[in-house]
This record gives C-alpha cells, structure tokens and sequence, in this order.
C-alpha cells in the first residue's frame, strides 16, 4: 500500500526500523495525517511526514502506520 499526501492514518505498533526512537512508544494509538508521503512502498529507509494530533508532526518509519 502506498500513502497520499490527506491520508488518515493511525501509528498501530512499534517499528523495526532503526529510526525509531523510545519516545515514540507514547506515539502508538494516536492518528495523524500523511503530510509528505514517500514513494517508495513499505521500504523503512523512506520515512513518511506525519502530523499527529496534538503533538506536531514527525518523520515516521511506513511499517508502524495503518490507514484509516
């Protein structure tokens, strides 16, 4: 699956990509919109903008992210 810029999306688990940080363990459950969506589909290196309710917006790994 690939993500679009509008999406609805929800951080449904922890990533296996090295990019992911212990903090962003709070971050499971919330969702968030795709801000700037990467082409490449389902490849970790390619981190998605991601604005999160009520706490801005990150660079998130594609594997922890589900749409909505």
């Amino acid at each position: 699956m690939s993500f679009r810029k509008g999406q609805k999306v929800a951080i449904f688990q922890r990533s296996t990509d090295e990019s992911w940080e212990p903090f962003m363990d709070e971050y499971i459950g919330l969702h968030g919109i795709i801000v700037d969506p990467d082409t490449s589909i389902n490849d970790p290196d390619d981190l998605i903008e991601v604005s999160l309710e009520g706490k801005g917006t990150f660079r998130l790994p594609q594997d922890c992210l589900r749409e909505l």
